[in-house]
């Protein structure tokens, strides 16, 4: 019996190499990106699916917490299930001011079984130098959930030692990020390109003359005029609104795990002839008893006989004589009736015949 195969090609169509952008959704101004905020934490409220007494980071943790509090427990004595030691997890933008709220993200560093239904205590963000900015606490939302049964039995879904806050982290301190110098900024492409880094500085120097210059890939520097250094926000907020055609390589990313394969718009292939054919193996077992006769003492014995059979499909050739976007590549393919991972192989066997007219990405 032939499988039925369905090919699953995710189509991209970057409407972004067609249409401008925004300067703020491709590039950010150095001195106001993000900082990355960490935290070591105890979540509590756990329903015995926290660490157990191997994890001693976890007792460590709640006896030092609890002597805080005037509490006094033996250590020898000391059995908890209900907590669980996890990391915090942030990244905030710089410029934030103390009061602001950010989502952080929960992880568990033990042997937790689940993290559902605890609630993280107060827990200490700092950034990489040690400096604490920020708190976080709160209940945890996992988007799941992992169940198990003293018999042995378990019920998941999603993964259940991954958190998350939504608004549980606030600063504290403010967050150094201001552009300190008023008369010129520098603009970083989150993307280095020479063609798009030109662009933009010819975007900004239509409304601000001579202003913006393209110092390589990834870097424009833009003079700020005389008259806009009393009001640099005002400058920047209109600088962010500039939009620029942005230019990015024919890329086919393919993803190996899960036979997923995204085309970019550019993608182009040149004239070639693609043959596939299918050789199925399917191997069956037919358990065979042999059953003694009565009284001679024998043993019943179960032989598993194994008998492959192997189906050849039929082939499918198609030819391609040009291909100039995303649609027409996929509706050569599907006419194929591949399956995903056979689009994979096909995909890298065109790059190395030269058709693939793209850079070849696999994940």
């Amino acid at each position: 019996m032939k499988r039925t195969k369905i090919l699953i090609i995710v189509l991209v169509v970057f409407t972004s190499l067609l249409q401008a952008q925004r300067l703020k959704d491709i590039a950010f101004f150095r001195g106001v990106n993000q900082e990355q905020l960490i935290g070591y934490g105890l979540v509590v409220g756990l329903s015995g699916t926290g660490d157990t007494y191997r994890s001693t980071m976890t007792h460590q943790s709640i006896i030092s917490m609890l002597k805080r509090f005037g509490v006094k427990v033996p250590e020898l004595n000391f059995r908890t299930r209900n907590v669980a030691a996890v990391m915090v997890t942030a990244t905030v933008p710089n410029a934030s001011k103390q009061g602001a709220q950010f989502d952080v993200v929960v992880s568990s560093m033990g042997d937790a079984q689940s993290l559902m239904g605890g609630t993280l205590l107060l827990t200490p963000l700092s950034d990489k130098t040690g400096k604490v900015y920020a708190t976080a606490q709160g209940p945890l939302s996992i988007g799941g959930f992992d169940v198990r049964t003293a018999s042995g039995g378990r019920v998941s879904r999603n993964h259940a030692l991954t958190a998350r806050i939504p608004n549980g982290g606030i600063i504290e301190t403010d967050i150094p990020g201001e552009i300190k110098d008023s008369t010129q900024v520098k603009i970083i492409l989150k993307e280095p390109d020479f063609t798009t880094a030109n662009n933009v500085a010819l975007a900004i120097n239509s409304i601000f003359q001579n202003a913006a210059k393209a110092k390589d890939a990834s870097e424009i520097v833009v003079n700020v005029p005389q008259n806009e250094q009393s009001d640099i926000t005002n400058f920047l907020a209109t600088i962010e609104a500039v939009q620029v055609q942005r230019d990015v390589e024919a890329r086919v990313v393919l993803n190996e795990r899960t036979g997923t394969v995204v085309s970019g718009s550019n993608v182009q292939i040149s004239p070639c002839t693609i043959s596939h054919g299918s050789l199925n193996i399917t191997i069956r077992s037919y358990p065979v008893i042999s059953q003694p006769s009565s009284f001679s003492q024998g043993e019943t014995v179960v032989f598993n006989n194994l008998v492959p059979t192997v189906e050849q499909e039929e082939n499918n050739t198609v030819a391609i004589t040009g291909a100039t976007n995303v649609q027409q590549v996929a509706a050569a393919l599907n006419s194929l009736k591949v399956a995903p991972r056979d689009i994979i192989a096909i995909f890298q066997a065109m790059k190395e015949a030269g058709a693939l007219n793209a850079e070849l990405i696999i994940m």
